[in-house]
């Protein structure tokens, strides 16, 4: 019997899998050649961490060592991710290849050494190459392997009128694998290797993640229900890696019913599980990268309600926590991309992690003899009422409270502090009432909602800065939107604040009732400086 599996590579007889044809015939074109005898590319391989690069390039390899006109190999680089002397990985690299080929060139320790084993009088025919986990290696180190095979293919180009059997380096293709394409992005002095075609591995799409759980309901019988399916692909956006791995939760780890339908109850269970008890490499991994600076910073910035940041992959940060599968970018318009959080369930996760980081320490949450009967009472909440309580204790608390927020160049703190302390605030207070928060993140970006859970009710928050009237009226309708699309009546929309005097705030606290959807929302103004 098959199962999910995200550790590593998946192994295609033993795990679901999407057969991503159309993919893998790409690739195997890319290094074959359009016309095989004319040559194949150099290419590099690259994705985000998790993203199937490797399993991707093994059925390559597979397809390729079938044809008896080339030799076809796949080396590992990452145990030599600490090696700093070039001379010693091309040593290795070299070695390696000659076991695969059963010749011996452990004595190889040069580039223009290392470019001779691919000559016509060591080869006895055209050999394809795949590094797997290169750009692992150091960056001097980079530069002189790929300095070898742009040199290679130079000499090639230049005996164009020679089939790729006949000409004098016997290099067909080589792939080089990696979490960033190598194109000197990082690297002050150009890349050698220009001469390369990429070929990005992107996300399984909706349909691959549902011919996966179809594939399992055909073995095991068992029937997912088809809103399972559509919430785990909205969560995770195909990520290869975490789909596979809610995936095995939902199918093996939590199973616990397989004569019965797997359900949306069922995976709002592994769901919390995944956020609050499990760890998962993927996700730890990237929060490793994300809390340092100056990537923390970035990302405090990205869940900020009000303008979203452009997308240039020459944006050297951007593109670090791109390639470590923080963000994506996002077209928004013909000419304009946007980041995003890579997904709903990395965005939760990395929005708890600060929140958690920030606020493990909140102090009194309310004056002990307040029995808070107008606001938190047996059948319900009254949101406005639980904010004015906020808003209190965030003035009495100020000072020792954010004295080490982290703030951006015009000192001003960053919206997100303020959405962590509330979902803090809500979350600590709520659960000694067995009441229950959690953010939702509708758009990837520049949206915050707090869904409470209350005496089995349900309320609506969403969160923003405030910037102007106008940004504030447009908050109005969308508000209401989001209110009718979880089924509720009503919706508080929190604004944030530095100040606010009591005329606009009895102008602005006015219930709005949506002519659409029929929906009230109600604005409260939470001030964030004393």
């Amino acid at each position: 019997m098959r199962r999910f599996s995200s550790y590593g590579p998946v192994n295609s007889k033993l795990h679901y899998y999407a057969p991503r044809k159309d993919l893998l015939e790409r690739a195997y074109t890319r290094l074959m050649g359009e016309v095989p005898e004319e040559g194949g590319h150099y290419i590099t391989v690259w994705a985000p961490r998790q993203c199937g690069k490797t399993w991707t390039m093994q059925q390559v390899l597979f397809q390729l060592q079938e044809d008896p006109r080339y030799d076809a190999l796949k080396i590992n680089l990452e145990h030599l991710k600490f090696e700093e002397s070039a001379a010693e990985v091309i040593h290795a690299i070299a070695t390696e290849i000659g076991k695969e080929l059963k010749k011996d060139f452990s004595q190889v320790r040069t580039q223009a050494g290392f470019q001779e084993i691919f000559s016509r009088e060591v080869l006895e025919k055209p050999l394809i190459l795949i590094m797997d986990e290169f750009d692992a290696l150091k960056e001097d180190v980079i530069q002189a392997v790929v300095g070898a095979f742009r040199n290679i293919h130079i000499k090639r180009m230049d005996e164009i009128r020679k089939s790729s059997a006949q000409k004098n380096y016997l290099l067909h293709a080589v792939a080089l694998i990696g979490v960033r394409s190598v194109l000197g992005i990082e690297n002050a002095k150009g890349s050698p290797f220009n001469v390369q075609r990429s070929l990005h591995i992107s996300n399984l799409t909706a349909g691959e993640v549902r011919e996966m759980f179809q594939w399992y309901q055909r073995e095991t019988g068992q029937t997912v229900e088809p809103d399972v399916v559509d919430t785990l692909f909205k969560e995770t956006r195909g990520q290869p890696g975490l789909t596979c791995w809610l995936c095995e939760l939902l199918t093996e780890t939590y199973n616990e019913t397989k004569d019965q339908p797997i359900n949306l109850s069922d995976f709002r269970r592994i769901y919390a599980a995944a956020t609050f008890l499990l760890p998962s490499n993927n996700v730890l991994n990237i929060i490793s990268k994300v809390k340092e600076e100056p990537y923390r910073k970035i990302v405090l910035e990205l869940f900020r309600t009000g303008d979203v940041m452009d997308f240039s992959f020459d944006n050297k940060s951007l593109n670090y926590l791109y390639m470590h599968g923080a963000i994506e970018p996002e077209r928004v318009s013909e000419s304009r991309f946007v980041v995003r959080f890579a997904n709903a369930f990395l965005q939760k996760r990395l929005f708890n992690y600060f929140s958690g980081e920030y606020f493990s320490e909140l102090g009194r949450l309310t004056d002990p003899f307040d029995k808070m009967e107008d606001a938190v009472t047996e059948t319900g909440l009254n949101i406005p009422n639980l904010m004015k309580r906020y808003q209190s204790y965030l003035r009495i608390n100020h000072a020792w409270l954010l004295k080490d927020a982290p703030r951006r160049k015009d000192m001003r703190i960053y919206e997100a502090v303020f959405h962590f302390n509330l979902f803090m605030f809500l979350a600590t207070l709520l659960k000694r009432r067995d009441g229950r928060v959690y953010p939702e993140f509708p758009t990837g970006n520049g949206k915050i909602d707090l869904v409470v859970e209350y005496r089995g009710q349900t309320y609506g928050m969403e969160l923003k800065g405030f910037t102007d009237v106008s940004g504030y009226q447009a908050a109005l309708p969308r508000a209401a939107e989001y209110g009718n699309q979880l089924g509720l009546n009503e919706i508080s929309l929190v604004f944030f604040i530095e100040a606010i005097d009591d005329k606009n705030r009895k102008k602005l606290e006015t219930v709005y009732k949506d002519k659409k959807t029929g929906v009230s929302v109600i604005p409260i103004f939470v001030v964030t400086e004393n």
